[in-house]
């Protein structure tokens, strides 16, 4: 088949591919005023490029099959990377430019990467790779060849790293295919014409932001790369934006402070998240078309969608999915299947004799065949005998509007098995960066009574103290009132602020590890006081 980008060039010639407020890649195609330079490159040019960055990395030397690395920003280049690995058979592997030098060295010993791009040259003194590339878009944009270039569908076109819940990344595998059959089916519920435009504002390195390069090629629509020089809700106000992927952290920011900058986009795709009902309130009031979306980076992002709704459910598996319920665990497969995890051994894609694929996602469908997520099934812990969904509670702490972000997790208990503990993040001001409301420690777990937070090590509050107990009361109220008692948490952190993202998603692990190494020094502390006294 020809690839789906030649193909655009050739539907939609003069149709913009890609606009960015970035530098420019050739000063004809610039649009200047006295705020800004804005570069477009229609399909027709987008398709010149790629032919272009195909030859100077063959030049170069790399081969059919090689995995090609990049640790980049979006920008033009890094789209173009990856269109000429769809056209001369590599591997596109994206980084997080997040992640620690000796992150990616270890990334490079494991998968044995030989070629790597990066648009930040300071970082090629740390980073130990065989061969670094060289990409340099020319001034004069070449027209698109003039032969078809045959793409095969069905081989490996890409590497996304997912955490999932291990903390330790996974390198799914997806080919062609598997991104064509996402992107037509997101489009039967989400329609994309070329006179649309869609925000880039996911990252490369995930799943949703190589689908929406998908989408957009697929309709002939342009895409928008994120300006560094402003805020989502300054580039989205007055835009011709009309498609744009949110996480809920981030549509909630806009709506608090610029409510107004999603009046002109007709789509709202919401992912990656916990979404709570009073964040599908505010955009109900403010009349914004918002989708939810149930996805994986394993099926190649989008399985279900429906539009925003208070009910909690994302909808019905859209085409080219499939998904069943075994024992209230989600499994899917279809053609958006990916291909299987890269290891040292090869491709492995971990399926039933039936080749159904365990999402290891709690879920339920209603009577009309709807589906509502639970939780992660390693996530779930069991308290007095019940089965506790870190998920639901957080779905509930989010509605507060002093919460910013909220994680649920386990403790110890001697008597019940586990306890709920929530870690916070307050939208309060001059809050102490350590632990919270662990003002007592339970006496029967730790075999002794009430401790002083000073004399266990922990800081107490500075400046906030009373605005702090207070949100934690009316949490465990609001927890108790709309749950059950049992699931109140009965401690409360806040939020770790030395731990970095390298991606989109909450790095839920190194967060609750960090609170869990605060409360062991908590506890060795403790009996060491004790054993003072005696």
């Amino acid at each position: 088949m020809m690839s789906p980008l030649h193909q655009a060039a050739l539907n939609h010639p003069d149709a913009i591919a890609i606009e960015s407020s970035h530098k420019a890649v050739n000063p004809s195609i610039t649009t200047c005023n006295n705020t800004c330079t804005t570069t477009r490159v229609s399909y027709a040019q987008l398709s010149g490029l790629v032919h272009c960055v195909v030859q100077q990395l063959q030049s170069q030397g790399v081969k059919h099959g090689d995995i090609v690395a990049c640790v980049s920003h979006n920008n033009i280049e890094m789209i173009c990377l990856y269109w000429a690995c769809i056209d001369a058979g590599w591997i596109f592997l994206p980084l997080s430019p997040r992640l620690a030098d000796v992150q990616i060295n270890q990334l490079i010993t494991r998968f044995d990467i030989q070629w790597l791009w990066t648009d930040n040259v300071s970082r090629k003194t740390a980073i130990k790779i065989t061969h670094w590339l060289d990409i340099e878009l020319p001034q004069k944009i070449p027209l698109p060849p003039n032969q078809a270039i045959e793409v095969s569908p069905h081989q490996a076109s890409n590497i996304i790293l997912t955490s999932g819940s291990s903390g330790t990344p996974k390198a799914a595998v997806h080919c062609l295919t598997n991104h064509l059959s996402s992107a037509k089916g997101a489009a039967t519920f989400i329609a994309l014409a070329p006179s649309d435009a869609w925000l880039l504002s996911l990252p490369l390195f995930h799943i949703g932001g190589l689908a929406i390069i998908h989408r957009c090629t697929l309709a002939g629509a342009c895409i928008v790369l994120r300006d560094p020089t402003l805020t989502l809700a300054e580039q989205l106000t007055g835009s011709n934006i009309t498609h744009v992927s949110l996480v809920p952290t981030q549509a909630k920011q806009i709506l608090q402070q610029h409510p107004a900058a999603l009046n002109n986009v007709s789509a709202l795709l919401l992912g990656g998240g916990v979404i709570d009902s009073t964040l599908i309130e505010a955009l109900q009031h403010q009349h914004i078309n918002a989708y939810t979306s149930y996805g994986m980076t394993e099926m190649s992002s989008q399985i279900t969608t429906t539009n925003a709704n208070l009910l909690g459910h994302h909808g019905h598996p859209l085409p080219s999915r499939q998904l069943i319920l075994k024992d209230g665990v989600i499994w899917v497969k279809g053609e958006c299947l990916f291909l299987g995890y890269l290891t040292e051994q090869g491709l492995s894609l971990p399926l039933d004799d039936q080749g159904w694929f365990c999402t290891h996602d709690k879920g339920q469908l209603d009577p009309k065949g709807q589906l509502s997520i639970l939780g992660r099934m390693d996530n779930m812990f069991i308290c007095g005998g019940e089965n506790v969904h870190p998920e639901q509670l957080e779905a509930v702490l989010l509605t507060h509007p002093n919460v910013a972000q909220a994680i649920v997790f386990a403790v110890d208990d001697t008597i019940f098995g586990h306890l709920p503990a929530a870690i916070i993040d307050y939208c309060v001001e001059d809050i102490s960066a350590n632990a919270i409301g662990l003002d007592s420690v339970n006496s029967k777990a730790f075999d002794f009574k009430t401790v002083n937070i000073e004399a266990v090590g922990l800081k107490t509050v500075d400046l906030k103290a009373i605005d702090i107990d207070n949100i934690n009361l009316q949490l465990s109220q609001l927890v108790e009132s709309t749950l059950a008692r049992f699931k109140r948490p009965r401690q409360f952190f806040c939020w770790p602020k030395d731990i970095v993202s390298s991606g989109l998603k909450v790095p839920r692990k190194s967060i609750i590890n960090a609170i869990q190494t605060q409360i062991d020094a908590a506890k060795k502390n403790a009996i060491m006081t004790l054993n003072n006294n005696d």
